[in-house]
């Protein structure tokens, strides 16, 4: 058993651990095990370690814990996902409140090319279900990765219509691996196995606990390129998702609905306060998205004498941008475009220029070397 990793479940198991808190630790320490060799004078000394937590870290006894959860995993063909592997979301790891872990099960890219979300109403109209079939055929060209919350209504609609289309499908949620919620549902998620996957931040046996979905929508919203919100209240999970998605920069699009329609009011109001683009067909989106942009890209990439598969994720970022615009760009326009801080994306470009990849130009400028 790689110890490294059960360290990293150890600490994650703790009461009064938090993901941002074991980042800080990890980063302190060096390692996850390094964390609990740590000497308790100099654990004390980390930004929010008290006594407490740091005398259960030493006591060690979440190692336990962690080893079932583990044999758990490894049972029921589970993934269990640390922020440092490479298979971890890319488009997650640019997210602050991001998970540290997660359990996976599935086929899915979790670093597909494309990534849609579609949410919505538990109670779905006709209406929304036929939009939510007619998104997903438009979309279907451009073979995104469609995710959702498995929830009743538009949610699951989008997971079954996409399992139809032959589209992967990937379902966040608000319980553990184990506990597919609702049960009416189990029978799709199955399916979506073969064709997608199941994600969850939660640990084996956790409920489906109020509290667990407004976790799981930040999830649902750090994962897509672009989130659609097909029918919604005024208030509920799906507008939830949709504000937290605008907090990320994301680009979030509304289906119009009829004045005076319950399920119309919070698409509408999105649209109305300029929290969502207006959707009517996927030409908004590929407009917005720039997506037949993305596909030259594409094209450029192969006909490219760069390997982008020797790049960390935010590396590849940055030199895809360069590639798609084919001129030099200014910082101000790759932190824009890349949702990168100025810091850290001035630490990437410095990398790749000492690989001589890219190369600074006269007025502050970037470009790619060849």
């Amino acid at each position: 058993m790689d110890q490294e990793r059960l360290s990293f479940l150890a600490l994650h198991s703790l009461n009064g651990i938090g993901d941002l808190l074991l980042k800080q630790l990890v980063s302190y320490c060096g390692s996850a095990d390094q964390v609990f060799k740590t000497p308790k004078g100099k654990l004390l000394k980390i930004p929010g370690i008290g006594e407490v937590t740091a005398e259960a870290i030493l006591k060690g006894k979440s190692f336990d814990k962690a080893e079932k959860e583990l044999t758990k995993a490894h049972k029921s063909n589970t993934e269990i996902l640390f922020y440092t592997d490479s298979k971890y979301p890319s488009r997650l790891k640019q997210i602050e409140d991001a998970p540290v872990l997660l359990y996976f099960q599935g086929t899915a890219n979790l670093n597909h090319a494309k990534t849609v979300g579609i949410v919505g109403t538990r109670q779905a109209t006709t209406y929304g279900k036929d939009i939510v079939e007619r998104i997903i055929n438009e979309l279907a060209p451009h073979q995104p990765l469609i995710i959702s919350g498995l929830a009743y209504g538009i949610d699951i609609h989008a997971h079954k219509h996409s399992l139809k289309c032959d589209l992967p499908t990937l379902g966040i949620m608000g319980s553990g691996m184990d506990v597919v919620y609702p049960a009416a549902h189990k029978e799709t998620a199955k399916k979506m196995l073969e064709l997608g996957g199941l994600l969850t931040e939660n640990s084996f046996g956790t409920k489906p606990d109020a509290h667990n979905f407004p976790a799981r929508n930040r999830i649902i919203a750090g994962l897509c390129d672009a989130l659609i919100v097909v029918e919604a209240a005024e208030k509920g999970g799906a507008l939830i998702t949709a504000e937290i998605a605008n907090s990320y920069n994301k680009d979030v699009f509304a289906i119009p609905g009829s004045i005076g329609e319950t399920f119309s009011e919070g698409c509408n109001k999105l649209i109305k306060t300029n929290k969502a683009n207006l959707y009517t067909s996927v030409k908004d989106l590929e407009y917005i998205m720039n997506w037949s942009a993305q596909d030259n890209l594409q094209r450029k990439i192969k006909s490219s004498s760069i390997d982008l598969n020797q790049f960390e994720p935010n590396e590849r970022l940055v030199v895809e941008l360069l590639l798609e615009k084919k001129a030099p760009m200014a910082i101000d326009e790759l932190t824009i475009k890349s949702s990168l801080s100025p810091s850290l994306l001035a630490s990437l470009l410095l990398g790749l220029e000492f690989k001589n990849i890219v190369k600074t130009l006269p007025g502050k400028l970037f470009a790619l070397t060849n």
